[in-house]
């Protein structure tokens, strides 16, 4: 599956626009990557905890929109977007949605 930010494919045409296709993925964060967190915060630096979530996330969320753009027929996804939310009272679940245009390329 050919997955690209950019509306078309260098060097191949696109045939048939099979729709919009999303990935969806909501993650909890638990205590001890907020404890590991606060302590890059402290003492400063990147928290790897939550970059490893974001990154696993992420991944998923594409992987998913690959998947339900295959489904559809499409052999490429074009124009894709990854979104990043935080939801929950405390702020304690993190959602990454990916979307893209689902097409079919020669």
């Amino acid at each position: 599956m050919i997955t690209t930010t950019t509306p078309s494919v260098e060097g191949k045409k696109i045939v048939e626009y099979k729709g919009i296709v999303f990935g969806e993925v909501v993650s909890g964060v638990n205590f001890l990557k907020d404890f590991a967190a606060g302590l890059s915060n402290f003492f400063g630096g990147r928290s790897n905890s939550y970059e490893g979530e974001l990154i696993e996330a992420r991944e998923a969320a594409i992987r998913e929109m690959e998947d339900r753009a295959a489904e559809i027929g499409a052999n490429a996804v074009v124009g894709v977007d990854i979104d990043y939310e935080v939801l929950g009272q405390g702020g304690d679940m993190l959602m990454v949605t990916a979307s893209g245009t689902a097409v079919i390329v020669e």
